[in-house]
């Protein structure tokens, strides 16, 4: 439980002795509930500043880390942009897509940028940022009034900050081109790249009037009444809740990318925080995604080539965000998503941020934990090419991690789950004087099951047969997903028209691979 010391409890803190001149409208106090008594304890009068040993504390982020309300406000803002500067990642002049869902964090992300890109800001950002919001009413059955309304609340605050912003409903990811899950080569930079872009960006002076042309009056697009309910027909075809939030982050990432490219932004700024990513790394670990770890949580994400997804808001607690919205007045919004009002075995993600976080309020070390265990993970980014697409994941676009040993782990959890879904087949006289019918071969992901497709005591059903076809284009994480489909057709016209191109590109290769040179021959 917490309190602001001048709401309730103004009789007792009169009682206090307190130096002059002490102001407490901006102290927090904690409660401690034993049995039927609540103890107060204020905490910022009895503590300095830890920054400064001067001021009163006003906020208290964790035991031993009080601070004062500007030196909190000093060290929240530089931990965002010493995040950019020590990675390099962000080049000077370059534009910048900032990822907005509405909530505390990314809200909070937004205020950094449009401070440290103003005038007098100190250590200025030098990029380019532009604003980018994914409305999903859709998938929840809103109405359009409903979703224009969320809508023009945002724009108000996007409009104030002079960037320029693009508002998409989800619908619009069922008419991306193939070419979203087909990673773009990315150019290897010279060490030398950055102190370049610094030089060349002072030369040629502020981007402010890039921003001024590209600012439009921007609302929520008409949105067909059928493109919606395709767009429910997909994330309803799912079975699970823990595979339609899956699968929604998938189409929801595709749209950022697909959007970034067409309008030139070379990164893509997300806001999640560090209990996000707590949060994610334990989900991504039960989900089966251990080998994307890296990817999934780590500050640069480049495995769509030529849009890097970075997070600086990682460094981050979600209490550390809540206290700065709520002492520097940082607007947020509560938009529903599909795990609202969910119990907490609704699902896997559902189940795991109940854990991680009701684990932190008895040990206050659980997400940091985490996250260093976490950020010592990394992945080195390979260039890609149209060659090495057969080796990207058809949905996250990492790469494959189902191409391994048959004495693997792997292949062990497979054999299991094909060994535990096999039904004895029901054989009769007839059946095995059956000659074989003129039908392609049944085969399961591992192997042929050894009958003819859609005779008597095939194990596998036209559903799954479906589903093979995909299998060897996804990963481990990806394949329990698409197990959980209904039906493999729901998918966006994008995925299964590129999941065509490359299973045809994978038939020509085998049919002219004895023409091809190996690396070996070409090194002679």
């Amino acid at each position: 439980m917490m309190c602001q010391v001048e709401e309730e409890y103004h009789e007792q803190l009169e009682r206090v002795d307190r130096p002059s001149g002490v102001h407490l409208e901006g102290v927090v106090c904690w409660a401690l509930s034993s049995l039927e008594t609540c103890h107060f304890v204020i905490v910022s009068v009895l503590k300095k500043c830890v920054k400064c040993k001067e001021e009163l504390a006003a906020v208290l982020i964790r035991a031993g880390d009080a601070y004062c309300r500007s030196c909190f406000r000093e060290s929240f803002i530089h931990k965002f942009r010493a995040m950019l500067g020590k990675t390099r990642v962000i080049f000077p002049g370059e534009k910048v897509l900032l990822a907005v869902s509405g909530g505390p964090s990314s809200c909070s992300m937004l205020s950094q940028v449009q401070e440290g890109v103003s005038q007098n800001a100190h250590k200025k950002l030098r990029f380019v940022p532009g604003i980018v919001y994914i409305e999903e009413g859709g998938t929840l059955g809103q109405s359009k009034e409903l979703r224009r309304k969320t809508t023009s609340e945002l724009c108000e605050m996007f409009r104030s900050t002079g960037f320029p912003f693009y508002i998409l409903p989800l619908e619009q990811v069922l008419d991306l081109p193939g070419s979203v899950v087909a990673p773009s080569s990315l150019s290897d930079q010279p060490s030398s790249a950055y102190k370049t872009a610094v030089d060349h960006f002072l030369q040629s002076g502020s981007s402010a009037g890039v921003m001024a042309e590209e600012q439009k009056d921007v609302s929520l697009p008409a949105v067909q009444e059928s493109q919606t309910q395709l767009l429910q027909q997909l994330l309803g075809s799912a079975k699970t809740l823990t595979a339609k939030q899956d699968l929604l982050s998938a189409l929801r990432q595709h749209l950022l990318v697909h959007t970034a490219r067409t309008k030139g932004y070379s990164k893509l700024m997300l806001g999640d925080s560090c209990t996000r990513l707590a949060v994610k790394l334990f989900t991504s670990i039960s989900l089966g995604r251990g080998a994307q770890l890296a990817q999934d949580t780590g500050f640069s994400d480049c495995r769509y080539g030529d849009v890097i997804a970075v997070r600086p808001m990682r460094e981050y607690s979600a209490k550390e965000i809540a206290y700065y919205n709520h002492m520097f007045k940082v607007p947020s919004f509560v938009i529903p998503s599909l795990d609202t009002k969910t119990p907490d075995k609704a699902s896997i993600q559902r189940l795991t941020e109940s854990f991680v976080t009701k684990l932190q309020a008895d040990f206050p070390s659980t997400v940091s934990t985490i996250y260093r265990t976490g950020e010592k993970l990394q992945t080195a980014c390979r260039s890609s090419s149209a060659a090495e697409d057969i080796d990207r994941c058809l949905l996250c676009v990492c790469s494959l991690d189902t191409v391994v040993e048959e004495a693997s782990a792997l292949q062990a959890t497979l054999i299991s789950e094909q060994l535990s879904q096999t039904k004895a087949p029901q054989t009769s006289v007839a059946v095995k004087s059956e000659p074989a019918a003129a039908v392609g071969q049944c085969c399961s992901s591992e192997g042929p099951c050894g009958r003819t497709e859609g005779a008597v005591g095939c194990y596998i059903s036209p559903k799954e047969h479906e589903v093979t076809k995909l299998r060897k284009l996804l990963c481990y994480s990806c394949q329990r997903t698409i197990r959980d489909m209904s039906s493999v057709h729901h998918l966006p016209h994008y995925v299964l028209s590129e999941a065509q191109r490359r299973q045809n590109r994978s038939v020509m290769k085998k049919q002219i691979s004895e023409f091809l040179l190996d690396d070996a021959d070409e090194n002679d």
